[in-house]
């Protein structure tokens, strides 16, 4: 059975596929109307975010967003993808479809949106579009989705039958922020409870203290330019080469951050010893729930816990706010769990059609370190002297190079 046996085409839904952001531009208020209906929208299914991110990692990369309409013109659901030529699982030269957003190692949950009801309709629509312009890719791998996501679980019981497809996951870890600071402390082991008094009175005596929230523009270059500082710093010295030393990633971050900052869900906090910035703390607000993405403090203060004092004044006053979550996003590091952190999971699905080249990859990459060999011997000479000849022109200096299920994600400051 091949993969258009199981498909049909979609019945009362209309998809269009977005090429450029100038296209996606018509989309940005009923974006916003769909993720208000979506129960696991996030920031990272924003257009704020994807858009952002776009411009400073989209080089190389073929935009592809696919929205859904139902019979009446309303936006039902999107997908937002990307195309571009990497390698896979150390296969070189594939089609790779991704999650927009995914492949520089900054974004964490990403996903499918669509309206409730509408996911298998939806899901169809898109394998459908996809399996028209099989010629534009090869591999399909949407990473890092919330392990509930209502789109991956509609996509699976569509591919199961026919398709090749794999699965698995990816670890992350967030704080459920109970009502009140004291219920909250009591997540807390009882040395940690009593170090954050202990150093948070002892920098109090030693300096004058500053600890707020960027609010205002005008702040946003001396805060962006302490974390990218800071953070550098950290890591450096720990012989790590740090998130920030690439252009594309700070322009992301300052551009991201006005935007945020106008849709009032920057969450950029500052703690200053003696009118200088000590540590800094990079987060982003959806409703209740606040992801923290980077942070940074300064090593040489690092025996006055200044990042530690940090994060206990934000979650503080975030659970004063109503927040409901501190998200840590991927990973769950010892430093985490000891903030009263719970691990959880991302989902990733990897698929393509069976009898593709994508497919022959696909399957000899999760069949172990023999996969290649076993393609080198089984494929036609003329298929293998062809990614041969598109290995060589993405060798280094090109920057598709990426390993299976997306890149690292970049360092992260402990405290």
């Amino acid at each position: 059975m091949s993969v258009s046996d199981t498909l049909t085409p979609p019945e009362a839904l209309t998809v269009r596929a977005f090429r450029s952001l100038d296209e996606l531009r018509e989309l940005s208020t009923t974006w916003d109307e769909l993720l208000a209906e979506y129960p696991l929208a996030t920031t990272f299914s924003s257009s704020a975010w994807l858009s952002s991110w776009w411009q400073s990692f989209g080089k190389g990369r073929q935009l592809l967003v696919l929205a859904g309409f139902d019979s009446d013109s309303r936006l039902i659901g999107l997908a937002p993808l990307s195309i571009s030529r990497e390698r896979y699982g150390g296969f070189p030269g594939l089609r790779v479809l991704r999650l927009m957003g995914d492949g520089s190692g900054d974004s964490d949950n990403l996903d499918l949106p669509a309206r409730p009801r509408f996911e298998a309709g939806f899901a169809q629509a898109v394998l459908w579009y996809l399996v028209q312009q099989k010629r534009d890719w090869d591999i399909c791998q949407l990473n890092s989705m919330p392990v509930r996501s209502p789109m991956a679980n509609a996509l699976v019981d569509l591919l199961k039958p026919s398709w090749l497809m794999f699965e698995h996951s990816e670890r992350c870890s967030s704080i459920p922020l109970p009502e009140t600071w004291e219920g909250y402390l009591q997540l807390l082991s009882s040395e940690d409870r009593k170090n954050l008094d202990r150093y948070t009175r002892r920098v109090q005596k030693r300096y004058s203290t500053r600890v707020y929230r960027c609010t205002r523009e005008s702040e946003l270059p001396v805060c962006l330019d302490a974390l990218f500082r800071l953070h550098q710093l950290r890591w450096q010295k720990a012989g790590q080469p740090g998130s920030f030393g690439s252009v594309e990633r700070c322009e992301f971050y300052q551009r991201l951050s006005r935007t945020l900052l106008d849709r009032g869900q920057l969450e950029m906090w500052v703690l200053e010893l003696d009118g200088v910035i000590a540590a800094t703390q990079f987060a982003f607000r959806f409703g209740d729930r606040v992801f923290q993405l980077q942070e940074g403090y300064d090593p040489e203060r690092s025996s006055d816990r200044v990042g530690f004092i940090l994060r206990g004044a934000v979650i503080k006053q975030l659970i004063l706010e109503k927040a409901r979550s501190y998200d840590f996003l991927g990973g769950v590091d010892p430093y985490k769990a000891a903030w009263g952190a719970q691990p959880g999971k991302y989902r990733n699905l990897h698929f393509a059609r069976p009898f593709s080249l994508g497919g022959i990859v696909l399957r000899a990459v999760h069949h172990g370190s023999e996969g290649k060999q076993w393609l080198r011997d089984n494929l036609p000479g003329s298929v293998w002297n062809l990614l041969h000849k598109i290995n060589v022109g993405l060798r280094p200096g090109h920057e598709q190079q990426k390993p299976a299920g997306g890149l690292p994600r970049s360092p992260r400051s402990q405290s």
